[in-house]
């Protein structure tokens, strides 16, 4: 679910501390970004959160709802707002559990 070789290039870019302001802004974001994703938002507004929320998970290597996210915005899968939510909710345990683990290989 999550690139981690994508986590760590982002961290060895911008160093330690604006990593760890990076992961913070990303999750406010993005959860936010998803509170206002609903089934019934016209197809235009809808796919310009979806684009929004796929350039986001990219930067930080959250990798397989970012393509969920472009698939549904490109009108490729028809997933409801709740399974995105599902989606980002693994991929958030993932990274938030193997995080440290990761930052040590």
């Amino acid at each position: 679910m999550i690139d981690w070789d994508r986590v760590r290039e982002l961290r060895q870019e911008i160093g330690l501390e604006a990593f760890e302001e990076v992961i913070d802004l990303f999750l406010e974001e993005v959860e936010a970004g998803l509170e206002a994703i609903r089934d019934d938002m016209s197809t235009v507004e809808r796919a310009e959160r979806l684009h929004f929320l796929a350039g986001c998970a990219l930067n930080l290597g959250f990798i397989v709802f970012a393509e969920l996210c472009q698939s549904v915005e490109r009108g490729l899968c028809g997933a409801h707002a709740e399974e995105i939510r599902a989606c980002y909710d693994r991929s958030r345990a993932e990274f938030l559990a193997d995080i440290g683990k990761a930052m040590a290989a």
